[in-house]
């Protein structure tokens, strides 16, 4: 793999390791604050309503409610650009690549939800079926980054394209299964304006001003439309341009141009600048923002936000599980999460991928052992934000049922998380430069 492209990708795995380390602090402060002398003003909090009212329009929703309904939004606003970047020049980019981490997804979505069906046999709990077939990446990369250099990198490449396409389905099964009371008018109205915002951005002219506009009020078609409106942010992520509006060769010229204009009437003594200085500037500006890329710029400014502030925002919200509470837990309901969260990734994508192997479907990248890939299928169980998400809207007609979901997340994605960083660190793989015998072989 080019140099060029590890350097980006380890920074990302950097960022989402520390953000795991976040969301491992904002959740024991969250159930902590749950179960404390002052859990009624948690409960207070979650629930203050914010927004405004009037006689044609109301938006007043509960603060939890923005927090999973809004900011999870730019959440999958993230989630869509980071799809698309790999779709386009990424590890999804061609079948060939695809096949690996594909597979993978295909292990961890179908024989977690078939395990579930298995186990439940309460009625008012199978919609939880969607719960275990997700996985959180910010959580899975820090369990990789705390290994060190006994993980090859090749395997944090395989386990970040696997998320993606896990994520493309956890998204597929939010759209079409957890959504009730369809309006179909202002659902058509908000997927024709995200086709319109969409063709103005790609083939006239692209303004981060009219993404955000625009995403805003696709947001509210999608949320008075009854489908859940975080399906607007992934969808207006394919609006933002990936190639850049002006190419190397241009952009260079035009530097040396404008910056000698700048140069031939500098004044080093000069306290402000002259006004052709100042528009010598902005043409500056102007020029660097045309030369990067519109999905690059944007992911690499909401990235900060999502890991630092977002995500550990919905942990702190949602992770306040009170075990003390009137309502009893169903511990039914949450150790058949567990055990799907755990063995349902752990069998499903090492027999898949392994299986995949032996036919010679798809090729194991250069430094990934047997051992790495069912390390990285338990490790694959820690699905702790996309299932918290999706309990939340599994029962929306059973919330006595939440806490006990959220409970067997909690520990199935511990539990996955501790069995694969031990079979990850005695893989004897300690040095990533070091030649290790594939699985192939």
């Amino acid at each position: 793999m080019p140099k060029r492209l590890l350097t980006p990708f380890q920074k990302f795995i950097q960022l989402e390791s520390f953000s795991g380390i976040l969301l491992c602090i904002a959740t024991v402060i969250a159930l902590i604050w749950a179960n404390s002398s002052y859990a009624s003003g948690y409960e207070y909090l979650l629930n203050l309503k914010i927004g405004f009212e009037s006689d044609i329009f109301s938006l007043k929703k509960p603060l939890i409610l923005w927090i999973n309904d809004g900011f999870m939004a730019i959440f999958f606003f993230l989630i869509g650009l980071e799809i698309k970047r790999e779709l386009l020049v990424g590890e999804l980019n061609t079948a060939k690549k695809a096949m690996f981490p594909l597979f993978g997804a295909i292990g961890g979505m179908s024989v977690p939800v078939i395990l579930f069906f298995i186990l439940n046999n309460n009625p008012d709990t199978s919609n939880a079926w969607g719960i275990p077939m997700a996985t959180d990446i910010a959580f899975s990369l820090a369990i990789l980054k705390a290994l060190g250099n006994r993980v090859p990198l090749a395997l944090k490449v395989f386990l970040t394209a696997f998320a993606i396409v896990d994520d493309i389905g956890a998204v597929l099964v939010i759209a079409i299964f957890y959504s009730t009371n369809l309006q179909i008018d202002l659902l058509l109205y908000g997927l024709g304006l995200i086709a319109v915002l969409t063709f103005f951005c790609l083939k006239i002219r692209y303004s981060k001003f009219i993404i955000v506009f625009g995403g805003i009020v696709a947001w509210v078609l999608f949320l008075k439309g009854g489908i859940h409106p975080t399906l607007a942010g992934i969808l207006m992520a394919f609006a933002v341009p990936m190639h850049r509006r002006i190419k190397g060769s241009g952009f260079i010229e035009k530097l040396e141009l404008i910056t000698k204009k700048i140069t031939a009437k500098s004044n080093p003594k000069a306290a402000l600048l002259t006004n052709d200085q100042i528009k010598n500037i902005n043409e500056l500006e102007d020029l660097t923002d045309r030369y990067q890329s519109p999905l690059q710029r944007s992911e690499n400014r909401l990235h900060d936000w999502v890991a630092y502030f977002i995500i550990p925002t919905f942990a702190l919200a949602n992770a306040g599980v009170a075990l003390s509470s009137d309502i009893p837990l169903n511990w039914t309901l949450a150790m058949n999460l567990a055990i799907c969260l755990v063995l349902g990734n752990s069998i499903g994508i090492s027999s898949i991928v392994l299986t995949a192997v032996k036919l010679k479907v798809v090729q194991v990248p250069e430094g990934i052992t047997k051992r790495h890939i069912i390390g990285a299928s338990f490790i694959a169980g820690v699905g702790f934000t996309m299932s918290i998400f999706i309990a939340t809207l599994a029962f929306v007609e059973f919330p006595q049922y939440v806490d006990s979901a959220k409970v067997g997340i909690l520990i199935g994605s511990l539990l996955s998380g501790i069995i694969g960083a031990s079979i990850l660190y005695f893989s004897g793989n300690r040095n990533v430069t070091k030649k290790v015998e594939r699985y192939t072989s």
